[in-house]
């Protein structure tokens, strides 16, 4: 069974926080000096790492979840950098620069990006305004035509009962 996307980015996200947070002795801080961090910590880490990274191939999904070989193959890459003693960022700025930006689940912020960034919300503003000229323009009415003026003409129900029925 496939667990939730979320309950695997979270328990990522909390182990990637405690690993920033503790402190490291000097020894710890080298792999090649010390034993190598236990295969949990590498594991969570290079899942934390694959769900933020794209798929090259699938260009849709994360490398996590994409069954491309590429994926597999970028997994394997992660596996033995992070083996190697390699940091997180030192890792994505290798496959950024042998795959470019795009490779980030989430782009970075950078002018090239802005656009993609504020896209959505500016399309957003864009169509409410439309929106609300189009209701105002519906809404609108002119004064010189009020519905109460064009009634003043026909007679009212109780001029109607005094002059009884018409034949």
């Amino acid at each position: 069974m496939k667990r939730p996307r979320s309950m695997s980015l979270a328990a990522a996200f909390a182990v990637s926080s405690w690993l920033a947070l503790t402190p490291m002795p000097a020894a710890a801080a080298n792999p090649t000096a010390a034993e190598a961090p236990p295969s949990e910590v590498l594991e969570a880490r290079e899942s934390l790492l694959a769900h933020h990274l794209r798929c090259v191939v699938c260009q849709n999904q994360t490398v996590a979840e994409s069954n491309a070989p590429l994926a597999a193959d970028m997994r394997q890459v992660i596996r033995e950098q992070l083996r190697a003693g390699r940091a997180d960022d030192e890792i994505v700025a290798f496959f950024e620069q042998r795959y470019g930006a795009f490779v980030r689940y989430s782009p970075p912020w950078q002018p090239s990006t802005w656009l993609l960034w504020t896209g959505p919300f500016l399309v957003l503003i864009v169509g409410l305004t439309g929106l609300a000229l189009a209701l105002r323009r519906r809404g609108a009415f002119d004064p010189s035509l009020d519905v109460d003026d064009a009634r003043e003409d026909e007679p009212s129900v109780d001029d109607l009962l005094e002059q009884g029925p018409s034949r």
